[in-house]
């Protein structure tokens, strides 16, 4: 198996803003050497790639990042679909940044590479998902030959963009946002960092992770839920909310005191600090772990 990659920037124009734009963002959103000066996952997913050179299938792969800049817009719904994960960082840039990484297989170097130029990133009126030629629109599922496309994206955003993020077969990251933002994936785990605002959703088959900042949430209160997988949530030791959790099948750890009344079973509702807004995290078929940092 060959496996090609490539990176197809914006039009020449938009390119100097666009690069700036990236090479802006928060050092610590970017964990791997930024991939001609996109910061992010760009890198490590184009390092990924090159890895798969020596892998068994006997399809050929091709990746492409393919970068472009938007205008803030009060809302944003980004679908990863059947194969994608959905990353979102909440920044103070008056702008949308949004990186699509694209991976295709298929029989033979130049279907694949065929396949990727194929498929056109829609970024209309805040809606962003992938569409592939309607000759191998099937190829999102996997077309039984080898040949599928996997887009997934990572998005920067004014942290006040409400947002609708889904997937069927990844996960989904959030962090740094304080909107209303309602998230689900069938196959992926969800994790958010430093949010606040309106959250809801969850995971059929995936953990739930949780790290909170501050000393206590702001907004309406964080409702999430995975139905096979554990919850793990982090919190400053002066956070105050109202908590509920718990699990049907799997053990819990809380690693700081808490009050209980009523009767104790399988879910736990408790004033952290001084209470207030509510955050619940529920597993049915995992175990619950809470810490204090």
């Amino acid at each position: 198996m060959r496996t090609t990659p490539r990176s197809m920037l914006a039009p020449a124009l938009a390119l100097p803003c666009l690069l700036l734009a990236f090479a802006s963002a928060p050092a610590q959103q970017s964990t791997a050497t930024d991939y001609h000066g996109i910061p992010g996952r760009a890198a490590r997913f184009m390092d990924n790639c090159h890895d798969r050179d020596n892998d068994d299938h006997p399809d050929d792969v091709f990746c492409e990042v393919r970068p472009s800049t938007l205008p803030a817009t009060s809302s944003l719904d980004v679908d990863g679909r059947q194969n994608g994960s959905v990353i979102v960082h909440g920044w103070a840039k008056n702008s949308v940044q949004v990186v699509a990484l694209i991976e295709t297989h298929a029989r033979g170097q130049a279907n694949a590479q065929q396949l990727a130029k194929g498929t056109r990133i829609v970024t209309d009126g805040g809606r962003i998902h992938a569409e592939a030629p309607s000759d191998v629109r099937s190829s999102f599922r996997g077309d039984g030959n080898g040949s599928y496309v996997s887009v997934s994206y990572e998005v920067w955003a004014p942290r006040g963009t409400n947002l609708n993020l889904q997937a069927e077969n990844g996960s989904i990251s959030v962090d740094s946002v304080n909107s209303t933002v309602d998230l689900q994936t069938s196959n992926g785990s969800v994790h958010l960092t430093d949010v606040a605002g309106d959250f809801r959703g969850g995971t059929t088959n995936g953990s739930v992770v949780v790290d909170l900042s501050g000393d206590k949430w702001s907004g309406s209160g964080l409702d999430l839920r995975t139905i096979n997988g554990g919850v793990r949530l982090s919190l400053p030791s002066n956070y105050s909310a109202r908590l509920t959790t718990g699990t049907v099948n799997g053990g819990m750890n809380i690693d700081f005191p808490i009050t209980l009344q009523g009767r104790i079973g399988r879910e736990i509702e408790t004033n952290l600090g001084q209470g207030g807004a509510p955050i619940r995290v529920m597993t049915t078929n995992g175990g619950v772990t809470i810490r204090r940092k």
